[in-house]
């Protein structure tokens, strides 16, 4: 390796946080910063790093995309057969953590998951567009596959199959809810004294504290 890692280093002098700039529900408070993601034209704003863990505490993450956002928690969608889809129900719990480099922000999401509901899942999966609900029929993801030329060959004997559609809602496919009981939002300060404010539900109510960078 010809680059130095120990020299890569930026300081972070965009903003500040303090517990007067925040909302005390942390829903609304990330409702903000995600506008002012986009008003920021972040490339890919709803990118997420989604981390889940096997029942024996084996982690693995990825990056997926946040598809909704409300009181009741944080959705996306996938293959309720991969990966991350059956380490999910076996150990409902997951992480979420968003990167927003523009702002020099980080948000942390901590919480029980659960399944979106069958009618939740066909109204977003009809709004995607054809060749993406096609494909869901197509890849078993995570799945061991011979080659590529196996995937190709599937996908068009599927797009022979549905034609123009209608394209139902697969049976192994859907969304997955992370409730949040803990958020806490990290804003880059200068000499590496980040402010960081976490919010946690403690008997029905969010309590906010100050960390420590």
């Amino acid at each position: 390796m010809n680059v130095s890692l120990a020299d890569i280093r930026k300081d972070y002098l965009h903003a500040s946080l303090t517990e007067s700039d925040v909302d005390a529900d942390p829903i609304v408070q990330f409702d903000r910063w995600f506008a002012e993601a986009v008003r920021a034209e972040v490339q890919e704003p709803n990118a997420m790093f989604l981390a889940t863990a096997t029942p024996d505490a084996y982690p693995s993450g990825r990056v997926v995309l946040l598809k909704g956002a409300d009181q009741r928690g944080f959705v996306f969608y996938t293959d309720y057969r991969s990966r991350k889809g059956q380490e999910l129900v076996d150990n409902p719990h997951a992480s979420l953590c968003f990167f927003w480099p523009e702002l020099e922000r980080q948000l942390r999401i901590v919480g029980a998951v659960q399944r979106v509901s069958r009618a939740e899942s066909d109204e977003y999966f009809q709004s995607r567009p054809l060749p993406s609900r096609i494909g869901a029929w197509t890849s078993t993801q995570s799945a061991v596959i011979p080659s590529r030329d196996t995937l190709e060959r599937e996908l068009l004997e599927n797009t022979a199959r549905f034609g123009d559609g209608p394209v139902p809602l697969p049976e192994h496919w859907g969304g997955f809810r992370v409730v949040p009981e803990e958020l806490e939002f990290w804003q880059g300060r200068a000499s590496r004294l980040h402010d960081r404010l976490q919010f946690r539900r403690e008997a029905g109510a969010w309590r906010m504290r100050r960390l420590s960078p």
